[in-house]
């Protein structure tokens, strides 16, 4: 699903360069749950960054499925994004004036989806991740769990091939953090690929693979025994 073979990522800082990614090799096959996990400062930002083609690196080879992702303008990396990806942000980036089915909705408009299909699909998504009766709420009547289902509804609308997540819990306790990732781990099991970025170890624990970054490479990349979050909810 996904091969990156010696990527390499340098930032100018001024007359400086701060060199972040130092020949990233790694593939990620179609099903996995991934967790990438390193200090601040490790790379693991930039590299989710690359992954979900809102960076693009300066050398080395980006394949997602099968396709070499280069040289794209900012229409061909939204079409991408669009067909390939979806994404979760810590801070959740729903739309505080839509409610929570307008928000699941906004990416099928971009596939030129009808507004009855748009709104059926989106209704769907919300009854999967538990939220249908809160169709009607806007973000500022839910909790931060709540939120976060809402943004990985949106995040699955579209049916991408691969969940990216950028600290999807970091900004929840640990109970709703766990219910979260119960909720991620049965995606991950109907076939979702998903890659997590996260500096938390119990959450870490709660994928099939740890990949771990230092100042740029990768140091540990090893498959674990998963703990499952339905035993800590």
């Amino acid at each position: 699903m996904i091969k990156l073979s010696n990527i390499q990522k340098s930032y100018k800082l001024g007359k400086n360069s701060l060199h972040v990614l130092k020949g990233i090799n790694l593939e990620i096959k179609e099903g996995e749950m991934v967790a990438i996990m390193g200090s601040s400062g490790s790379g693991k930002s930039t590299l989710l960054n690359i992954l979900g083609i809102l960076d693009s690196q300066d050398s080395g080879t980006y394949f997602l499925d099968s396709q070499e992702i280069k040289n794209l303008d900012e229409t061909k990396a939204a079409n991408y994004r669009n067909k390939f990806l979806g994404f979760v942000f810590q801070s959740f980036n729903l739309i505080s004036y839509k409610t929570a089915i307008q928000n699941v909705a906004l990416p099928l408009q971009f596939q030129k989806i009808n507004r009855k299909s748009r709104q059926k699909r989106a209704k769907e998504f919300l009854g999967m991740v538990g939220l249908a009766e809160w169709s009607t709420h806007h973000p500022n009547e839910l909790s931060g769990g709540q939120k976060q289902r809402v943004a990985i509804a949106r995040a699955l609308v579209t049916q991408p091939r691969v969940l990216l997540a950028d600290e999807p819990t970091g900004a929840l306790d640990s109970k709703t953090s766990y219910e979260l990732m119960e909720l991620l781990q049965k995606i991950n099991d109907s076939g979702e690929t998903i890659i997590i970025v996260t500096h938390e170890e119990d959450i870490a624990s709660m994928c099939k693979r740890i990949v771990n970054l230092k100042d740029g490479k990768i140091v540990e990349d090893k498959h674990i025994k998963q703990k499952l979050a339905s035993e800590y909810v």
